[in-house]
């Protein structure tokens, strides 16, 4: 679609063959009239976002750079900066002061900066990392239905922020009925952080609140893992072990289950536990190198664009093998679903790629393109619909 200034989002053509799948295997009017630049768009549409440089359109992420190439931090967590003096092994390092750590960066090289912040828990990208994999790989295949499939499915939404919940709002908006669980702990952090998205992403679902460290907690949810048809998840393995949760095992009994983990760098070695977010998968997935290449510029690409790219990959390929009858876990790589969707629109017009990405260039700092807005509709308080799916059990 023609945005604001005719200024294309980059690998919408992609998100739009995505929803074009989505829209034919499902039947769903309501995916029909979606178009892959509104998915690609809309939060930054919703806070007056502009186009961004070497800082990320939500303000999160940078690209630095160190002394053999350029390095992007995600500081978007509270907790993030704290780490820094650890990173730069320098106590008396100011972690708010960004010219600080800009100086920091510069005097070292990102190749002992990257696999130290990961280990440290950051979220960092190279520019050209060179760790191609699958966008979706099946961890385990499951067991076929032994019944007909119901008319819909039920999707069990395990996660947070954009990438999971845009899937099962998708799922949702394709027919199945969707349950949002969160923690009364530590609810979704977009809830407050971003209620204009999370009402988008949110809507229609059913909001159960489960207190995974309380009494009967664990065994709730797996009450309601067992009656899902999808589950969406997106914890590290570490996390999920540490609640006792084996999903390919779960998978392996239930028949016709599908669970889709969502990661940020896929799930062979140590990448499975590294942290990411949407703008520095975009980053390890090669769009911020493609746009240097094309228009010798620095800078990001869409605002966090792995996760709606993610989201709508997720939501096609969890119903598409919902409808085979077979279940399995499928593992999504933010990182490679970027590099996967840069990788067809070269094959399907390098030309053009290269065109959208040098105007994109130079449109940094201008509002960002508006895209088609649609409608929200109701959003559950948290826990609003715990004692209708969890009856007396605890939240």
């Amino acid at each position: 679609m023609e945005a604001r200034d005719d200024i294309a989002l980059p690998l919408h053509h992609w998100a739009e063959t995505e929803l074009r799948r989505l829209a034919c295997a499902t039947g769903s009017a309501a995916i029909e009239a979606l178009d892959g630049a509104t998915l690609l768009g809309e939060r930054a549409a919703l806070n007056g976002l502009r186009i961004p440089g070497t800082v990320s359109a939500g303000g999160g992420c940078r690209l630095v750079t160190a002394l053999d190439g350029w390095i992007a931090f995600n500081l978007a967590r509270p907790d993030d900066r704290e780490l820094l003096p650890a990173l730069f092994g320098d106590g008396t390092l100011d972690p708010n002061d960004d010219g600080a750590i800009e100086r920091a960066v510069a005097e070292r090289r990102r190749s002992e900066l990257l696999p130290l912040g990961r280990e440290l828990g950051l979220a960092m990208a190279a520019l050209d990392e060179s760790r191609p994999g699958p966008a979706a790989l099946v961890m385990t295949d499951g067991r076929p239905r032994a019944t007909p499939l119901p008319a819909s499915p039920l999707v069990i939404d395990l996660s947070a922020l954009w990438a999971g919940p845009l899937a099962g709002h998708l799922l949702g908006l394709a027919g199945a009925t969707v349950v949002k669980v969160e923690s009364p702990r530590r609810p979704d952090a977009m809830r407050d952080g971003d209620p204009g998205l999370f009402a988008r992403l949110n809507q229609g679902k059913a909001n159960v609140a489960i207190d995974l460290h309380g009494r009967g907690g664990r065994a709730a949810l797996l009450g309601l893992i067992d009656r899902a048809d999808i589950v969406i998840e997106a914890a590290r393995p570490r996390a999920l072990a540490q609640l006792g949760i084996d999903a390919e095992r779960i998978v392996g009994q239930r028949q016709g289950l599908v669970w889709l983990t969502i990661t940020a760098h896929g799930v062979a070695g140590d990448a499975a536990n590294w942290v990411g977010f949407g703008d520095d998968a975009g980053v390890a997935g090669g769009l911020s190198a493609a746009l240097l290449a094309a228009s010798g510029r620095i800078g990001f690409v869409g605002d966090a664009i792995a996760d709606p790219l993610t989201g709508i990959a997720a939501a096609r390929i969890g119903w598409e093998r919902w409808a085979s009858g077979t279940g399995a876990r499928i593992a999504l790589s933010m990182r490679d679903v970027v590099a996967e969707a840069l990788r067809s629109e070269r094959a399907r017009d390098a030309d053009a790629l290269d065109a959208n990405l040098r105007q994109w260039a130079a449109a940094a700092g201008r509002p960002f393109p508006v895209p088609r807005m649609r409608a929200t509709g109701p959003v559950q308080p948290l826990g609003a619909d715990t004692g209708a799916w969890l009856g007396s059990a605890p939240c």
